[in-house]
């Protein structure tokens, strides 16, 4: 990543000194070093130990604290404490998915996350019912933070130069869930079973991906007023939130 970028992305995670910032998968140390020009209380982590070598040698950083540990395994809520923090960082494809959501749905997620994603993931998440790109993801996101894209980085701000787009997008903690949802677990199990069989009905595709009759499932449609042929991908947040709400118990 160059400098520029770097920059830029700091300055979307830290609004002035101080402020807390766990960044995952620092790599060489670029971000890093941008976050702590701005003064923020940055720690960082990487899975590759070569790369932790790095920022650890680093004069610039010696200040951050630096350890070697996996995005998808990291204890966040512990790290954190009681204390406010942001997250940021490069997040690879296969990385991205999974720890938006783990993020999201942490009993307390951070007040703000500033990930670089793949342009086609940040689609994803700032989607709208009906759309292909509309789905869990974007459902499991919003309940809990708002998301909008903040820059487009081309391919030729990093080196190697990788083959897609890239977006970095922020997600900013809502003061209370956007949805009244009764069972947290169930909302989670309805919002992917919806979408867990795309070229079936709301009702098949719930039955299967959630092992219930089918009649079951037919007949929470039909409570709150929906086509009983229906498909989740034209259903709103709120939409999901009732739905899951006559399937809990």
């Amino acid at each position: 990543m160059d400098g520029g970028t770097a920059t830029r992305i700091a300055r979307l995670a830290v609004d002035e000194p101080g402020d807390r910032v766990l960044e995952i998968g620092a790599g060489t140390g670029a971000l890093t070093a941008a976050l702590r020009r701005l003064g923020a209380e940055v720690s960082a982590f990487d899975v590759d130990p070569d790369m932790v070598a790095v920022l650890r040698s680093r004069d610039d950083l010696a200040d951050v604290p630096v350890q070697e540990a996996d995005a998808l395994a990291f204890d966040y809520a512990a790290w954190a404490g009681e204390r406010d923090w942001r997250a940021a960082g490069n997040l690879p494809y296969n990385v991205a998915t999974p720890l938006l959501v783990q993020l999201a749905t942490l009993p307390r997620p951070p007040e703000r996350v500033v990930a670089m994603i793949q342009k086609d993931v940040a689609d994803r998440l700032l989607a709208k019912p009906g759309t292909a790109q509309y789905g869990s993801l974007t459902v499991a996101i919003a309940l809990t933070m708002r998301a909008e894209r903040a820059l487009t980085v081309p391919p030729g701000a990093f080196y190697p130069r990788p083959g897609v787009v890239s977006s970095v997008v922020v997600l900013r903690r809502l003061d209370a869930p956007a949805a009244a949802v009764r069972d947290r677990t169930r909302f989670e199990q309805v919002v992917r079973g919806a979408f867990a069989y795309r070229r079936k009905t709301l009702a098949n595709s719930l039955s299967l991906a959630l092992d219930i009759p089918r009649e079951r499932a037919a007949a929470a449609i039909a409570s709150l007023a929906l086509d009983p042929d229906v498909r989740g991908e034209v259903l709103d947040l709120r939409t999901f939130a009732a739905l899951a709400d006559a399937l809990a118990g």
